[in-house]
């Protein structure tokens, strides 16, 4: 019989075993902080350059004004600045002037500075030089903010022109998505751009449903913010049937689940109905008592619109119909179009109607 004297000293007890989970959820609780706190620390850092390259930006811009400063001197400026701090970074001529037309650009735009604080130098330069409009600005900022969007992803959506097609093509969705409260339709996109997956023209579904899931990453941030990938080809049983959704995702921000369909040709009244059944079985069978109403997208190369007005007028179930394009879209002729909005929605002189209005009473 052993004694305690001679029992082994292993060093780990059946006592330290039994706690090493809970120490291990402590750690990691440890390693959270930190990790919030540097996040912290970096947004602290961007907000102070930020305000600094707005103060930077003033003088100049009060300087031109008062003391006739140009190129010249600005050149002179950023020598200097080079020659008294040389490890100081950030103080080229050129990037000189982006802080002067930075300050001038949203010097009378208050409800934007907390935005542009969020954001960092690079991503506010992509937003102020490539977006013409103030509204369209403020669309990326708020868009870039909204969804975490690194610098890769501003300039991406800048391509692909998603102002643009945001104000030109509103999504397309049911008046049971529409009703819904918490402005759930301003989630979804009535196009979504694929450029990346480098699909041919003529691929196949299945080529659609793998190239996405290879990709889910970037397939994710084109979705949005709080969408949660939880299965592809998710089994539904209905009656002695077995089917299988394309793709299931839980949105945190709604609370719900969302089934996406996959058609890589043009949109038919049928498969609404075919969506709308995966909707219901996922509310019967699978959503928890605490979440809401399962939402539905179909996705399709292409739709017509009044085809889909058509089809989801009656529609009961909280679902959208949109588009999937795998090129970048020809940005001259959104903006040309985008053009052609504004000049028929713009207020007209005089007390009359816009202009769109104007064009419809002369049918009359």
């Amino acid at each position: 019989m052993k004694t305690k004297k001679d029992t082994p000293k292993t060093g780990v007890t059946p006592a330290k075993r039994t706690a090493a989970l809970p120490i291990q959820a402590a750690f990691d609780e440890v390693v959270s902080l930190i990790e919030q706190a540097r996040r912290r620390a970096y947004q602290s850092v961007n907000t102070h350059l930020i305000d600094l390259y707005w103060q930077v930006g003033e003088y100049v811009s009060l300087k031109i004004k008062t003391d006739g400063w140009g190129q010249g001197t600005v050149q002179e400026l950023s020598a200097y600045i080079q020659r008294r701090q040389p490890s100081i970074r950030g103080f080229s001529p050129q990037n000189i002037w982006r802080m002067r037309q930075f300050f001038e650009t949203y010097r009378n735009e208050s409800k934007l500075s907390t935005l542009l604080r969020e954001l960092p130098w690079s991503s506010n330069l992509h937003i102020l030089t490539r977006a013409k409009r103030p509204e369209e600005r403020e669309f990326y900022l708020r868009m870039a903010t909204k969804n975490h969007w690194d610098v890769r992803e501003v300039a991406r959506q800048l391509d692909g022109a998603l102002f643009e097609r945001a104000v030109l093509n509103p999504p397309k969705v049911s008046k049971a998505l529409r009703e819904l409260k918490g402005g759930s339709a301003d989630y979804f996109k009535d196009a979504y751009l694929f450029e990346f997956l480098n699909l041919p023209a003529n691929h196949s579904e299945t080529d659609l449903h793998r190239s996405l899931l290879a990709n889910l990453g970037r397939f994710l941030t084109e979705l949005g913010r709080d969408f949660c990938f939880v299965r592809s080809e998710y089994p539904v049983q209905v009656g002695g049937q077995d089917f299988a959704l394309d793709l299931l995702f839980f949105h945190r921000g709604l609370n719900c689940l969302v089934a996406i369909e996959l058609k890589v040709g043009r949109f038919e009244p049928e498969y609404l109905g075919k969506l709308e059944f995966y909707l219901e079985a996922l509310d019967r069978d699978h959503r928890k008592a605490h979440e809401n109403p399962s939402m539905g997208v179909l996705l399709c190369a292409s739709k017509d619109s009044e085809v889909v007005e058509y089809a989801l007028s009656r529609s009961l179930s909280p679902a959208l119909i949109a588009e999937y394009q795998t090129q970048l879209p020809d940005k001259k002729l959104l903006a040309a179009k985008l053009h052609e909005f504004y000049a028929l929605n713009a207020p007209a002189d005089d007390g009359e109607k816009p202009a769109k209005s104007r064009k419809k009473g002369s049918n009359r």
